[in-house]
């Protein structure tokens, strides 16, 4: 091998694009930055999150708390919602709060030669504290990851540049917070360079086996203020508050697909812990599930009244049975299985001991709260073999027919009491004495059917522990519809959160209506109606619904607080065809009177649990709306069946930066959309797996 001049050029070149190829073949996985999302230490880069990766946790260091929730919500878009408690810079003593929602857009991938691109936006919701936008490239060099960006805002106070796009003055108003500061996205005098390398060490050997997934990490941050004093920019550097150093170092440690955990030592001062887990939405870890019972092989002849026992005991309740030649009809309610498919694969593996030899197919009408929500024939022989080994629920899908649901005939909605006892926690966000207010408890609930979709329910709710009783006053401008939480869970620790009628039923095929009086919620008591179109064979559905209410007093009581309101909206939803996208756009009156409308956008996988996030603007200014500017916020559902019992129900959460008046709607038990989603071909087809669960 020669070693002049002419040859070390072309061998560098060589040795860099093995090496970049060879990061390509196999793709070393992003690690997690203290502000959430993935990158350096306290900086971004290129790297993405799996797409659907949800993240949660938290980074801990002196005087200040970052916690944070991280949505790769798209294949090229990350999320993260942010919060933190803080010194309080403006003062000079004490804590406060503040809250953020970052992006993260990818521009393209890394390819052999070309660093992956992405540009992002900082707080570009929030109070603008941490306000700041970049342009940041990447590239893999082998066990190196290489790192250069841009930074404008909180990351370009390092001020090594003017701002190329031009030095224009930089508005920083941090108002009510809440609302996206356009104005002054990529605009201030000067900007900063940042980068860094990450370094994917080698497998470090342990008494207890090879440890591996360790990184170091050095970033030359943008941010070169440690705290908020006075803001910036700031004419003084005494008010400034500049860190120490720019150079931030750590040490992380990534074992598997579900653990993140650093120890960084960021602005020349401050020791710094990260840890923070990760779930796949659709395959999350789930508690091992019960096999279904066995397929039984045909009989020589069908017992009716042994079909309904059957039926029963496998958690249905029998509303109708109609056998007839090859075709057998089998109405039944309830059950404890979420998904259509779910509940056709356990009705046809009860009833097939007990049917006529002859039957080959197999109407399944699914009701649920006495509405007809789904009517599917499957082929018997189909789920003989699905069962058997000797085919698929894919087949079964493919020779199984959905059609429009049909009211149900007299007599065709029998009694019943169904019950439960489930924890319930409420949650309030960004309140200045506290950066979480929460509050634990146990409800208790039933629901009893009288026939022909009338039904009587109610709950009992019993505070256990908790500190949102300690929130501050509302100061709201508005009617009190929502911000006087922390009274409710103040005066109300035993409560009944609701009691009423109801009627669910069908008005026409995939037409539905509901009638519900009574307590509706714990904060209102009233009546409301709601009528749905939701055809089986489409990706929308269209309703409204209109509601006359009384505010409830905060004992959880029967009585009222002299206030009362006519709300209402007409709302469509709508199946987007990628991604397992949904959205639901709302308009009309909310609870405090004003006029507006929401928009939610969320993401379903296959195993049932639900992502998204949702706003609402009204006719409320935001000065007058007060802190967060307008009603938003993010929502996570996860079916209960994953932590392994059979049961139809899911656990919510609502993530709401801060809880105003402004945009709020009823949350009664039941909504139509929800009672018959899962009777389209949509849900069927993202279920179908069910068949044989």
């Amino acid at each position: 091998m020669g070693s002049g001049e002419g040859s070390a050029l072309p061998g560098w070149l060589a040795l860099c694009l093995v090496l970049s190829t060879g990061a390509l073949a196999q793709e070393v996985p992003a690690t997690g930055s203290d502000y959430g999302g993935a990158g350096l230490v306290e900086m971004r880069n290129a790297r993405f999150r799996p797409d659907a990766t949800l993240e949660a946790g938290a980074a801990l260091r002196r005087q200040r708390q970052f916690w944070f929730l991280s949505f790769q919500a798209l294949p090229f878009l990350e999320t993260t919602f942010r919060l933190t408690d803080r010194l309080d810079g403006t003062r000079g003593w004490g804590t406060t709060n503040d809250r953020a929602f970052d992006l993260k857009l990818r521009l393209w991938e890394e390819g052999p030669w070309r660093p992956a691109l992405a540009v992002g936006l900082q707080d570009a919701a929030g109070t603008g504290i941490y306000g700041g936008e970049y342009v940041v490239a990447s590239k893999r060099f082998g066990p190196l990851d290489l790192t250069l960006g841009m930074g404008w805002g909180r990351l370009g106070t390092g001020a090594d540049l003017p701002n190329p796009l031009g030095r224009r003055p930089r508005r920083r108003d941090v108002g009510q917070g809440g609302t996206p500061a356009f104005g002054s996205w990529f605009r201030g005098e000067d900007v900063a360079l940042f980068g860094g390398v990450e370094w994917s060490l080698p497998a470090l050997p342990t008494p207890f086996g090879d440890m591996e997934g360790l990184r170091l990490k050095a970033e030359w941050s943008g941010d070169a203020l440690r705290d908020e004093r006075g803001g910036y920019p700031a004419r003084s550097t005494d008010l400034r508050g500049e860190a120490r150093s720019r150079l931030n170092l750590g040490l992380q440690w990534q074992p598997n697909d579900w653990l993140d955990v650093g120890a960084h030592f960021v602005h020349g001062t401050d020791a710094l812990l990260r840890v923070s887990l990760r779930m796949d939405p659709a395959r999350p870890p789930a508690a091992p599930r019960r096999a279904p019972p066995p397929m039984a092989a045909r009989p020589e002849t069908g017992s009716e009244a042994a079909l309904a026992g059957a039926l029963v005991g496998a958690g249905f309740r029998p509303l109708g049975i109609e056998v007839a030649g090859a075709e057998a009809r089998i109405a039944v309610e309830g059950g404890r299985f979420p998904t259509l498919a779910q509940v056709a694969g356990r009705v046809v593996r009860a009833a097939q001991p007990h049917l006529p030899p002859e039957v080959e197919r197999i109407e399944v009408a699914w009701h649920r709260f006495g509405a007809p929500v789904a009517r599917l024939v499957v082929l018997r022989e189909a789920m003989e073999g699905a069962a058997a080994g000797l085919g698929s629920a894919e087949e079964v899908l493919a020779t199984s027919s959905l059609q429009a649901a049909r009211p149900a005939g007299p007599g065709l909605a029998a009694p019943g009491l169904a019950w439960a006892i489930e924890p319930r926690v409420a949650l309030q966000l960004g309140d200045p004495g506290a950066g979480v207010r929460w509050q634990a408890g146990v409800v208790a609930g039933a629901r009893h059917g009288l026939g022909e979709g009338f039904a009587l329910a109610g709950s009992l709710a019993q505070a256990v522990a908790g500190n949102l009783d300690e929130g501050r006053p509302s100061d709201s401008r508005l009617p009190h519809v929502r911000s006087d939480i922390a009274r409710y869970a103040r005066e109300g620790k035993t409560s009944l959160p609701t009691l009423y009628a109801e009627r669910i039923w069908a008005l026409a095929p995939d037409w539905f209506a509901r009638v519900t009086g009574g307590l509706l919620e714990p904060m209102f008591q009233g009546v409301q109606g709601e009528v749905l179109w939701r055809p089986h064979d489409r990706p929308l559905a269209l309703g409204i619904d209109l509601a006359w209410v009384a505010q409830r007093d905060y004992h959880g009581g029967f009585g009222a607080l002299g206030y009362s309101v006519a709300t209402g909206h007409a709302s469509l939803y709508a199946d987007l065809p990628v991604w397992n996208l949904y959205t639901v756009l709302r308009a009309g009156r909310y609870l405090a009177g004003d006029w507006g409308g929401t928009i939610e956008v969320g993401r379903r996988f296959e195993s049932g649990i639900e992502v998204g996030a949702f706003a609402t603007l009204t006719d409320v200014p935001f000065r007058r709306f007060g802190e967060g500017s307008f009603d938003k916020g993010i929502f996570l559902r996860i079916p209960l069946q994953l932590l392994g019992p059979e049961t139809a129900a899911r656990a919510g959460a609502v993530i709401r930066p801060v809880i105003r008046d402004g945009g709020q709607r009823l949350v009664v038990d039941n909504p139509l959309w929800e009672v018959t989603r899962e009777g389209r071909v949509d849900a069927l087809a993202r279920g179908y797996m069910g068949f044989l669960r």
